[in-house]
């Protein structure tokens, strides 16, 4: 969300003495390493797609908005998803005017859908996350929530652009969440999602990783979801200070999770990370 800082530390080059922070648990996800992620195109998240001709890991940032759509008034991209070979870029404009999600389909095309808010709903789009039949899509809010919004899945089942993208029901939480950056499936019935909370009132952890289990997969009327704090993500850097967790993404070709987090400071540039981790 800090663009404007990740565009000001590009200006300064310090020297750097890295110090590494204690590691933190995360349930049964083991810290396995991590990856240096470029402020400007890897600071949103990132989605793994498969398609017949190989699999790719695609990151969104600032640096990743095409001129046309930031013209438009679209100028935040959040955690992308993908399913079936589909990718979808989330987008959100600082009006209360609709969210865009942008889909690529597996032949390369794209094609742009609306989804004009309801008079309740928030006007952040903070996350794609896409159920694994491809169905359903999952998108979030920010602030203080107890719902995860669910779409038909743009290009897969809502396959007319000119048509607005309807709400079709919600993921009801059983406890409050604050501050989703990104979720993503892991079955059909559990996601895993960073939250950058940066109190830790809800659950007792500053930037938690949260289990959320369904009460049955997505089939589209309203579902519990249970979260589970599972621990703090990996606050690592050179730099004191406000860390930032961003978008998740789960590669089921290995079970790889991986998670952005942004330095403080003017450390953004230089040691912002994507952890990997595994069970």
């Amino acid at each position: 969300m800090r663009l404007n800082k990740i565009v000001a530390a590009f200006l300064l080059v310090p020297a750097l003495l890295l110090a590494a922070a204690p590691a933190h648990a995360t349930g049964p996800w083991q810290k396995i390493g991590s990856d240096v992620a470029r402020p400007l195109d890897e600071s949103q998240g990132l989605a793994t797609i498969e398609r017949p001709g190989g699999t790719t890991i695609r990151y969104t940032g600032i640096g990743t908005i095409p001129p046309g759509l930031a013209a438009r008034g679209w100028n935040h991209v959040g955690d992308p998803g993908t399913a079936k070979g589909y990718y979808i870029e989330p987008y959100q404009r600082d009006d209360r005017g609709a969210k865009l999600f942008r889909v690529q389909a597996p032949d390369g095309s794209w094609a742009e859908y609306q989804h004009a808010l309801e008079s309740w709903e928030a006007s952040n789009n903070s996350f794609a996350a896409v159920s694994p039949d491809g169905a359903w899509m999952v998108a979030g809010e920010w602030g203080t929530m107890d719902r995860l919004l669910v779409h038909p899945t743009p290009g897969i089942v809502a396959k007319n652009p000119a048509e607005n993208l309807p709400y079709a029901f919600s993921i009801r939480l059983d406890r409050p969440v604050r501050d989703i950056q990104g979720c993503d499936f892991v079955t059909a019935t559990q996601l895993l999602c960073s939250s950058n909370d940066p109190e830790g009132a809800l659950f007792g952890i500053k930037k938690p990783l949260l289990q959320v289990d369904l009460a049955g997969a997505l089939g589209g009327s309203d579902v519990t979801g249970r979260v589970t704090a599972l621990g703090q993500l990996p606050l690592e850097s050179g730099c004191s200070g406000e860390f930032e967790t961003e978008g998740i993404d789960y590669d089921e070709r290995d079970g790889t999770l991986r998670v952005v987090v942004l330095s403080p400071g003017i450390c953004i540039a230089f040691d912002s990370k994507t952890w990997r981790f595994r069970r």
